[in-house]
């Protein structure tokens, strides 16, 4: 009997596994648990239903193509073939390939493209562009071979002719996102006023390259207003939510583009209606003020009007020389008075009724006995002059007062 190592049996039953093929490219179906997305971009999971389970390695170049975003309890569909880690002597699947069980994998795929492109605000109503209401340059992004070219350009022709650029593009198949992206970023360059991007109806996908997100961010980035007319009027894609405005069919979009002529004509005619209105109505009030202004200028109402503003001058002015008048009298009379009130206090007073005042050589003011000595030489001011003399002798008294006389 041979005597193995461990490294040896787990390479056999590998070799055993691995050839087996009842065991190779099958598919698998159950429900994800333990996920672990590595930073190598490897997806570590455990597939399970009601009684077993078993391990599952997703590798990165398997990652890189799906079109949905695995996660914890989603019903899998996973195709692959059964292999060991003989590191670990671990019995695991090698998925070579996965989708949602239950619903398709491009509807799980669109739904959570949605949700992630509207948290980041990409459909906010507040960052949508308005149309312009009389373009001159339209850009179709679409299929120069398809019907929704052809009822586009018959649309804009028929309601308002005007330039229309078409950018040829691949709108089904691996190629067409990008080609998308590429006929909008040539439509924004060349200066058009608004792009129409488009094509007719078709299945889920057909219609996919519209749900890709580098087609989204494309449109959300554009400069120019968009406006989404994929499929019929019930299809939705991504594309619809990002545009600036989404028409139900190609041949809507243009009409929401081209302002209907006939339309167009009658408001015109309206619009001149209502400016000839206008205008006579402003040269009737304009020739009523010039004839009220004429009246009002004529020789004799003019001389009239002098004649009353003469009139109102005199009256004027007659009032302000009484009230001058006035003023000067009261101010007289305050000085007057003011006047008065001051002599009463003026030593002139006093001298006019027999006092007089005795002074030093010096003018020094003497009004006690006992600054005067004998011939002491003084000054005397009376009301009309002033005497020099000398002190021949000195008697102190005490004046009383007429009650006390």
């Amino acid at each position: 009997m041979a005597i193995y190592t461990v490294s040896e049996l787990n390479k056999h039953v590998r070799e055993v596994l691995t050839y087996e093929p009842t065991l190779q490219h099958v598919w698998l179906q159950g429900e994800v648990s333990n996920l672990t997305k590595h930073s190598s971009g490897h997806y570590y999971f455990t597939l399970k239903d009601e009684n077993s389970q078993i391990s599952c390695i997703s590798f990165r170049s398997v990652n890189r193509s799906l079109r949905f975003e695995l996660e914890k309890d989603m019903k899998l569909l996973v195709f692959g073939n059964v292999d060991l880690y003989t590191v670990r002597g671990q019995y695991q699947f090698q998925v070579l390939d996965m989708r949602p069980d239950g619903i398709g994998e491009l509807y799980k795929a669109y739904e959570q493209l949605k949700k992630r492109l509207e948290k980041e605000g990409l459909f906010d109503p507040a960052n949508k562009q308005h149309l312009p209401p009389f373009p001159r340059k339209v850009g179709v992004a679409t299929s120069p071979t398809g019907a929704a070219v052809h009822d586009i350009i018959n649309v804009l022709q028929r309601r308002y002719p005007m330039e229309i650029l078409l950018a040829p593009t691949i709108v089904q198949g691996e190629q067409s996102a990008d080609s998308i992206v590429k006929s909008l970023e040539m439509l924004e360059r060349a200066g058009v006023d608004v792009i129409i991007l488009g094509r007719g109806g078709g299945s889920l996908e057909d219609l996919w390259s519209f749900n890709e997100e580098k087609v989204a961010r494309a449109i959300y980035s554009c400069r120019i207003p968009i406006i989404s007319a994929v499929g019929h009027e019930t299809d939705y894609t991504i594309a619809d939510f990002v545009a600036d405005v989404r028409a139900p069919t190609p041949s809507a979009a243009a009409e929401i583009v081209a302002p209907d002529r006939e339309e167009t004509r009658r408001w015109i005619k309206k619009l001149e209606k209502t400016l000839d209105n206008e205008m006579m109505h402003l040269l009737h009030t304009r020739r009523q003020t010039l004839e009220s202004l004429k009246r009002h200028i004529e020789p004799s109402k003019l001389e009239r009007l002098y004649m009353q503003q003469w009139q109102h001058f005199d009256e004027i002015s007659g009032r302000l020389l009484a009230i001058m008048s006035y003023k000067i009298e009261k101010k007289k009379s305050m000085l007057s008075s003011a006047a008065g009130r001051l002599n009463a206090v003026s030593p002139l007073s006093t001298l006019a009724r027999g006092y007089g005042i005795v002074r030093e050589e010096d003018g020094a003011i003497i009004n006690t006995i006992t600054k005067l000595d004998k011939g002491k030489s003084i000054e005397v001011v009376l009301k009309d002059g002033k005497a020099g003399c000398i002190v021949k002798n000195v008697k102190h008294e005490l004046l009383k007062t007429d009650g006390e006389r």
